[in-house]
């Protein structure tokens, strides 16, 4: 609904600022005081065309806001993708607002925010339906016409409708992703083929194999060293010829055992001179071992320089830093082919993925055009009885349903038609209605479907009388689900409002229009003022009593 509405500086107005009721809102006052002003201000929130005559004597621009409540999932349409994205976290509702400068410009904006002035049409058109021009515009709308029997058929008609909305959504996601596949079979062919060339060069290799093997290939290149320094530390400790340190050190041993009976002191130097000279007895055997180990083995050199290179050369061909790197990127070629294997082909499983959502499209497309055929007749009866009772006549329409391509609202089309004259062949709402005929269609079909928010302003063009307390009470019952808001001269019409403001025109230098909503007294007598004044009714009261 509209919650309020802001006006500054446009035509005659200085400035406004309305806060209008869930039910019906009503505009009235003396032709001429400015009314159709309002109804400027809504036109310029769905998009119209602004011009220099827009901006009033108090400054060099004119401004217009609405604050809006928004139904759930209001932003989750994609033809209002470009506002959702502006929308501020956390904010339920919608402000939209344009602004006119002197020289004709146009700025539209969405909370304050820049946007173009078709992407807040398109917005404002979905929450706000207002007669004229617009109307007659909505109404040959096939969109439009949809959502009304749509509403009309019932909250599990809407109910498939968004299910169909997200469907249409999965099933374009589906087929562009089949599409990509198609388009890149090749390159996936390739993608497996180097996943898996990666596993079978680097299978054999084994965590911290490089590192080993360059440290063995360190040793083997330093062999001679190692050979003349464990030669070397043999013949310290223990030669083939002479004494070394372990022979030394047993003598040592040998030389004070026979006086540890004489001189108990020396007791703890004669063992560990004993266990010294067994540790270097030891030492020397593995060095004796170790010696006899080092041979040169050609083989071994060229096994360990070849491994290294294979290494170096996969390292290279995947394009790893580093050889844990290389075995990464193994296990995550592992893991992508196991998954590749689990999944199937990868094309015919996006193939599966297309028809499995298609499956799902055509029945809700199914079920839709099910229920749209089953309540189509009640409710162009529904309709015609309530365009009888606003004055159209006979009050003839008609809901032809059409077959189109499927979309995201089915694959319908829903056509209007009214023969507003005996006689005359039907024809669609918005080629045959005249404009005040169009606003009572309006408020014929928001009485049977619901609406948001639905401002009218000729509707009570060429109509009084009976047909005008039916229009009010059409109007009052509208009210009770959906916010209307009304520019009339009706009194019948006026006094069923639940909010109640008149425009009239301050005189000075310059002339202004100032709205203001009433209260109940000054109510009364706005009411007398449209039935004539006191005098008519006095008048009138007398010529009754006569």
């Amino acid at each position: 609904m509209l919650r309020r509405l802001r006006i500054e500086n446009l035509v005659l107005i200085r400035e406004a600022d309305l806060e209008l009721a869930a039910g019906l809102n009503v505009l009235t006052g003396e032709t001429g005081a400015g009314k159709t002003i309002f109804a400027q201000a809504i036109g310029l929130l769905l998009g119209t065309r602004g011009d220099t005559s827009a901006v009033g004597p108090h400054g060099t621009e004119a401004y217009v806001e609405a604050e809006l409540d928004v139904p759930d999932g209001f932003f989750d349409d994609d033809d209002i993708s470009v506002i959702a994205e502006l929308r501020p976290e956390d904010e339920r509702g919608l402000v939209l607002a344009r602004r006119v400068f002197a020289d004709g410009r146009t700025r539209a904006y969405a909370w304050g925010r820049a946007l173009g002035r078709e992407e807040l049409a398109r917005a404002a058109e979905r929450l706000i339906a207002m007669s004229g021009q617009f109307e007659q515009r909505r109404l040959a709308r096939p969109a439009f016409q949809l959502d009304a029997l749509d509403a009309f058929c019932g909250p599990g008609q809407l109910e498939r409708r968004r299910a169909l909305r997200a469907a249409w959504r999965s099933l374009a996601a589906a087929r562009r992703a089949h599409e990509a596949l198609a388009l890149d079979a090749g390159a996936a062919q390739t993608r497996l083929a180097e996943l898996r060339a990666l596993v079978a060069a680097t299978e054999s290799f084994q965590p911290g194999e490089e590192e080993s093997l360059r440290a063995e290939r360190e040793r083997m290149r330093h062999l001679a060293e190692i050979a003349e320094g464990a030669a070397a530390a043999v013949q310290a400790i223990a030669p083939d010829e002479g004494e070394g340190a372990s022979a030394l050190t047993a003598a040592a041993e040998r030389a004070l055992a026979p006086l540890e009976r004489l001189a108990p002191e020396l007791g703890a130097a004669a063992e560990e001179l004993r266990d010294l000279a067994l540790r270097l007895r030891e030492v020397g055997s593995d060095l004796h071992r170790y010696l006899a180990s080092l041979e040169a083995d050609p083989a071994r050199v060229e096994a360990v320089e070849e491994r290294l290179d294979l290494i170096a050369e996969a390292r290279r061909r995947f394009g790893a830093h580093t050889f844990d790197d290389l075995l990464a990127q193994r296990d995550g070629a592992r893991d992508e082919l196991e998954d590749v294997s689990a999944a199937g082909d990868p094309l015919a499983a996006a193939a599966a993925e297309v028809e499995s959502v298609r499956a799902v499209v055509d029945d809700l497309v199914r079920d839709l055009r099910e229920a749209r055929r089953d309540r189509a007749a009640a409710f162009a009866e529904r309709v015609a009885a309530e365009l009888r009772g606003v004055g159209m006549g006979d009050g003839e329409f008609r809901v032809e349903l059409r077959e189109r391509e499927p979309g995201p609202t089915g694959a319908d089309e829903a056509v209007f038609l009214i023969r507003p004259n005996p006689g005359l062949p039907f024809g669609p709402v918005a080629e045959t209605a005249s404009g005040g005929e169009l606003s009572r269609v309006a408020l014929a079909l928001a009485a049977v479907a619901g609406g948001e928010t639905l401002v009218f302003d000729e509707i009570d063009a060429g109509i009084g009388g009976v047909s005008a307390h039916r229009v009010a009470e059409t109007l009052a019952r509208l009210a009770g689900r959906a916010q209307v808001i009304t520019i009339t001269h009706l009194p019948q019409i006026a006094q069923v409002a639940e909010r109640h403001f008149v425009v009239e025109k301050v005189p000075g230098e310059p002339t202004l229009t100032r709205i203001e909503r009433l209260a109940d007294d000054e109510r009364r007598a706005e009411l007398e003022r449209m039935l004539g004044g006191e005098a008519f009714l006095a008048a009138v009261a007398g010529d009754a009593q006569a």
